[in-house]
């Protein structure tokens, strides 16, 4: 008979199968729980955003999220007889590797052998395992320690249970590769063998805990090739053989026992309604069961679902094919301004708006008086499109209900929002809804929004709790999604007569996410205006920032990187411009505007986010930009000859407490074809956990940079989204992204804090991409997509 470790309080918390939902949940006591923060709604954008609560001290990084940071050993460990080591991920895996990252951290800190360890992934339940949104390039930056002091302190005490087994003083015990060691006499207890007896012993106070020096890590900061096979073997990713050999389980890959399966027809609009509907071919389609009309969403909408007719059967076919019968008549007066709206026209608005004056974000110097006395000036528009986050994995959850509690089985960034919301529309205990959390096929922020999970819930209440999965088509993620917002960023720039940046104006105009949770939400929160604008690290006597008016008329939501990608192709495609009127070197002049190594307190900018940072632990840091700056053009050789017809571009951008800089090497034929020949990248992020998925996740931004800058793009005509697949909505191809993509850890130490991943590497790409197009052909594009700009 097995024992686990820690029996008496981890339960089976750590189970992700269906058959097992029905679990005994940990009482963890946690210690900066952020009070009314789990609700969905309106409050999801403080739980996301905001690092401090007016009743409580200010708090920075996991502190300051809900329900903060746990480092319990008995919620995410535990230790069989056999010596198999179960590790407990909390976090949501789509693609970025967390699931290998958690475990590796509290793997090496415990002193398990890889090949003994195995991964599961939690249930929805911060209260237990603390918070659990994974967005926001944080996983690591706000866990490492306390994962690295959960696997601490359960080598504690195994080292613990060992020295009462010997009857010898702890200090002479030592934890090994998943045995415990005694030195005078070398003796060795395996993990398994210390498993029951350390299970007994109280968990020790964390002050009380040792960590592990860096030299003695065996898995975290270790490049690929740093492991021989050995007794230093690589941590292969916790599912990758899964997902190769294709047993991995997507929501889309679950079955339950008389379910059925769900479609619906969305409205064309956000905010239109059903006026009626005609059902009756819909139920004549082989399979179909039932067609039920469902509410259309109260704007300001928050996560709830648009509404429109859902059709049930007993296979995705039948329901496809029922829903295509069903005639709809749509009453599109509810949707008002929305179902008007233009994207064409909305950007013409924008562009006459970006001509007044805005709302000022940050002041600083006489704009005035710098315009007044310029010998030489600069005003640009630059425009950037509503996207789509399209992951591959489209939007799909189950949901069953019986009596008071409710299973839920989806791919879900934020699994407590969708455990909340689920409780509350069904009138049930949050403790009552069991959220299993599978593989997400992509997320980059679509996924952190549930209103696909409370379709299924309404649609199982409605069917008398029977399992019911909701299933979203690429059409439907296209039309109906939470799409990146469209930008519109007014640069000025005014030379004094020493050919020096005197003077600095910039007018932003983007609906903002805000819109989805208010009403009369038309300028940009202090959030959006962190990432990009207010924290512009540039050494200029006079700055005036503005942030003019923008109404949201499609829903407006999170997109990897978010209002960084505008703000930075904008910012670093504006200084190239000025680089090149001034007759200057990109790269000197970019350094030059950056000014003296120093550290910049962001606050002294007007920005209150900082990305939920410490600002004195995470300024702004002039000398991390420079480094990753000269190792990127260094790398790329900048400054050489090119050929014909091809040329460098360079562009840098912070965020997310991480540097990265981006020098692409482009070709643009005769005919206007873009061929991208390399790109490199450097990134300081401070330590890399993970340094190989740390490449990954950057070569994946460079791909995905590299579609954001060419072909993709979302236009509305009449309230509806005109891209309907692939074959509109465009990505890129494997012959148009670079031939060979070049990664490069700056400050890959722990003597700098740790920063973000996931999103920090995608903005600078589209301008370095845009920078090198002007390099090799002379023409200048401030417009995306680049689409056939070039041709022609």
């Amino acid at each position: 008979m097995s024992t686990s470790i820690f029996p008496r309080k981890f339960g089976r918390a750590e189970q992700s199968d269906e058959k097992d939902a029905d679990v005994k949940l940990a009482n963890v006591s946690r210690r900066g729980f952020l009070k009314g923060m789990t609700a969905v709604g309106a409050l999801v954008i403080a739980a996301r955003w905001t690092p401090v609560l007016a009743e409580e001290e200010q708090k920075y990084g996991g502190d300051a999220m809900p329900h903060g940071v746990v480092d319990n050993p008995d919620v995410f460990i535990s230790i069989e007889p056999d010596g198999t080591v179960t590790l407990i991920n909390h976090r949501g895996e789509m693609g970025q590797g967390i699931r290998t990252s958690v475990a590796m951290v509290m793997a090496d800190e415990l002193g398990a052998d890889w090949d003994q360890v195995v991964v599961k992934q939690a249930i929805a339940h911060e209260e237990v395992y603390g918070n659990q949104n994974t967005d926001g390039s944080r996983s690591m930056r706000h866990w490492f320690d306390s994962l690295r002091r959960a696997g601490a302190a359960a080598r504690t005490m195994l080292e613990q249970a060992a020295g009462k087994h010997w009857g010898v003083p702890i200090s002479e015990c030592t934890a090994g590769v998943h045995l415990v060691i005694h030195s005078p006499t070398q003796r060795t207890l395996s993990f398994g063998e210390l498993a029951t007896a350390a299970a007994d012993l109280p968990v020790p106070d964390r002050d009380t805990v040792t960590l592990k020096s860096p030299d003695q890590w065996r898995y975290i900061m270790r490049e690929p090739k740093a492991y021989p096979r050995g007794e230093n073997k690589q941590p292969l990713a916790a599912d990758g053989m899964d997902i190769l050999t294709g047993r991995a389980q997507y929501a889309a890959d679950v079955s339950w026992e008389g379910m059925l399966y769900a479609v619906i027809a969305r409205p064309p609009s956000y905010g239109a309604a059903v006026k009626s509907y005609d059902d009756s071919a819909a139920l004549a389609v082989p399979g179909v069961v039932k067609v039920i009309e469902m509410p259309t969403a109260t704007q300001p909408s928050g996560f709830e679902p648009m509404g429109g007719v859902a059709v049930l059967a007993e296979n995705t076919w039948a329901a496809i094919k029922g829903r295509q019968a069903l005639g709809i008549e749509w009453d599109n007066e509810p949707a008002g301004a929305n179902g008007r709206y233009d994207s064409k026209a909305f950007r013409e608005l924008l562009e006459k708006r970006s001509q007044e004056p805005g709302k000022v974000a940050r002041s600083s110097g006489n704009i005035a008086a710098a315009k007044a006395g310029a010998s030489d000036t600069l005003s640009v528009n630059y425009y950037a499109p509503h996207m789509a986050q399209a992951p591959m994995e489209p939007m799909a959850a189950i949901v069953r209900i019986n009596d008071d509690r409710a299973d839920v089985w989806t791919s879900v960034q934020n699994p407590q929002a969708a455990r909340d919301g689920v409780a509350k529309r069904l009138g049930l205990e949050p403790e009552k809804v069991i959220v299993q959390c599978g593989l997400m096929g992509g997320g980059f922020g679509r996924k952190a929004k549930p209103d696909y999970v409370f379709e299924a819930a309404d649609l199982s209440k409605a069917m008398g709790g029977r399992p019911v999965r909701v299933q979203w088509t690429r059409e439907d993620d296209l039309h109906n999604g939470f799409f990146h917002t469209v930008a519109l960023e007014h640069l000025e720039a005014y030379f004094d007569d020493q050919g020096k940046v005197s003077g600095w104006l910039h007018r932003s105009l983007s609906p903002s996410i805000s819109s989805l949770f208010a009403p009369g939400a038309e300028h940009k929160s202090d959030f959006e205006l962190g990432m990009g604008v207010r924290n512009m690290p540039f050494d200029i006597p006079a700055i005036q920032q503005e942030n003019g008016e923008a109404e949201g008329h499609i829903r407006i939501g999170w997109f990897r990187s978010v209002y960084n990608l505008p703000h930075a192709f904008a910012i670093q495609s504006f200084v190239a411009e000025l680089a090149n009127q001034a007759g200057r070197d990109h790269k000197d002049f970019l350094l030059e505007l950056l000014g003296p190594d120093r550290k910049i307190d962001p606050r002294s900018q007007g920005d209150v986010f900082n990305y939920g940072e410490d600002p004195d632990k995470y300024p702004i840091n002039i000398a991390r930009y420079r480094a990753v700056i000269e190792r990127a053009t260094r790398e790329a050789g900048w400054g050489k000859e090119m050929p014909a017809n091809r040329g460098l571009g360079l562009a840098v951008h912070q965020s997310f407490a991480s540097y990265c800089a981006v020098v692409m090497d482009v070709e643009v034929t005769d005919a206007g074809e873009v061929i991208i020949h390399r790109a490199d990248i450097a990134f300081d992020c401070g330590p890399q956990v993970n340094p190989d998925r740390v490449a990954s996740q950057l070569e994946g931004a460079c791909v995905m940079g590299v579609g954001i800058a060419m072909m993709t793009e979302i236009t509305a005509q009449d309230g509806v989204i005109q891209q309907n697949n692939f074959d509109t909505y465009l990505v890129p191809r494997i012959n148009q992204i670079p031939k060979q993509i070049n990664t490069y850890a700056v400050n890959n130490s722990v003597e700098h804090p740790m920063g973000g991943v996931g999103e920090p590497g995608l903005p600078p790409v589209a301008p370095a991409l845009c920078n090198a197009i002007f390099a090799a052909s002379g023409k200048r594009i401030r417009s995306l997509p680049v689409a056939d700009q070039l041709k022609g």
